[in-house]
């Protein structure tokens, strides 16, 4: 199993960090007519072709957007291994601010660079990054999924996201309380975007006690205005807040040292990727805290079921369905933890890598 710590990936240099995770393929896209900066990263391709969304984001440097794909590509490779897709992990990122720098000619430019790629990489949608941008990719690459149905895709996978995460939520309570039911639970959601604002519909009709806060005050206000009972937190107060579930559903690395020492939560489950900043050390905290962790790419998995139904012909039926079974896969997670006393997230990696071994001895046999 690799376990590599966030100091050692941050100081390590580009060529060191992909083989820190045993990554196949970084490409890195520059074309100043557009403006596009953007990485691909290619991390594992021995269960299919790499499928992972594109992500577009104000990093501060050219190296945080570098270790941000580079562990957003690896939880994918994870991610289709636990859920039992024939998919591979890759990501991509775009440096600029999603609401000013995005243009239709940037757009296109980069779908360019993913057809370079041959199908190697499968590209869909992220944080900042909406189906008419995959339009504009897909005038571009077939390799393409999130579409818009009208051109034949499944449209925006944050519901099928949004329903996997509840039912990896509902999986954490039974597990904690030995009731999977919500009603009461005072949850704290952190990101209402897409996900975010899908997922508090699920908590509020099952009868939760929503928190919400977003960077964004417009998506706070239509959260809010949509479902009147939940209560807005503003960002700097949720951590100290008494609750029984926290939600990052937003950007990763939100557990941490800082975040650590103020929550006051029996369960984390959110959507967000890559929730714990340091994956040993913070892994080991959090279970020495008694907070049983729900793996965030076990329970976020329904967005890459749902762009995979696409890929291989099945419908939605199909996605929510297997979307729902992330109730099972999540408990089954929490039993081998439970039996090998081990932290969840960890339990999780040994399943995935497990799959991805025996796959790839099958293959390598004459």
């Amino acid at each position: 199993m690799i376990s590599v710590n966030n100091e050692q990936q941050v100081q390590a240099g580009p060529l060191t960090q992909m083989g820190l995770f045993d990554h196949e393929q970084v490409v890195f896209c520059n074309d100043n007519a557009t403006g596009l900066r953007a990485i691909i990263a290619v991390h594992n391709t021995t269960l299919g072709p790499a499928l992972g969304g594109t992500r577009m984001w104000p990093y501060a440097t050219e190296a945080e957007a570098l270790t941000d794909v580079l562990r957003l590509s690896r939880g994918m490779t994870y991610k289709a291994a636990v859920a039992g897709l024939n998919l591979g992990g890759g990501k991509a990122v775009i440096i600029g601010d999603s609401r000013k720098d995005k243009s239709e000619a940037l757009m296109r430019r980069f779908g360019k660079f993913v057809d370079n790629l041959g199908g190697k990489y499968i590209t869909a949608e992220d944080v900042g990054i909406g189906t008419r941008d995959m339009e504009y990719v897909h005038m571009e690459t077939k390799h393409v999924t999130g579409i818009p149905p009208a051109l034949g895709g499944s449209g925006d996978p944050s519901p099928v996201t949004a329903f996997g995460v509840y039912m990896g939520m509902k999986a954490s309570a039974a597990e904690r309380w030995g009731n999977d039911s919500l009603s009461g639970k005072k949850i704290a959601v952190q990101g209402v975007g897409n996900v975010g604002s899908h997922l508090v519909e699920h908590l509020v009709k099952e009868g939760a006690k929503v928190f919400i806060t977003d960077i964004y005050e417009d998506r706070v206000a239509m959260v809010k205005k949509k479902h009147p009972a939940v209560e807005v937190v503003a960002g700097d107060k949720l951590l100290g807040l008494d609750i029984d579930i926290y939600a990052p559903c937003a950007l990763g690395a939100t557990v941490n040292d800082e975040s650590l020492s103020e929550l006051k939560c029996a369960i984390i489950c959110g959507a967000a990727n890559n929730q714990l900043a340091d994956e040993v050390k913070h892994g080991k905290i959090v279970m020495e805290k008694g907070i049983l962790y729900a793996p965030d790419y076990v329970v976020n998995a329904g967005g890459l079921i749902n762009v995979y139904s696409e890929v291989a012909g099945f419908g939605t039926d199909y996605a929510m369905k297997q979307a729902e079974n992330v109730y099972v896969t999540t408990a089954g997670i929490f039993a081998l933890a439970k039996k090998e006393n081990i932290p969840t997230y960890m339990a999780a990696n040994k399943i995935a890598e497990k799959r991805i071994a025996a796959v790839a001895h099958i293959r390598t046999r004459r």
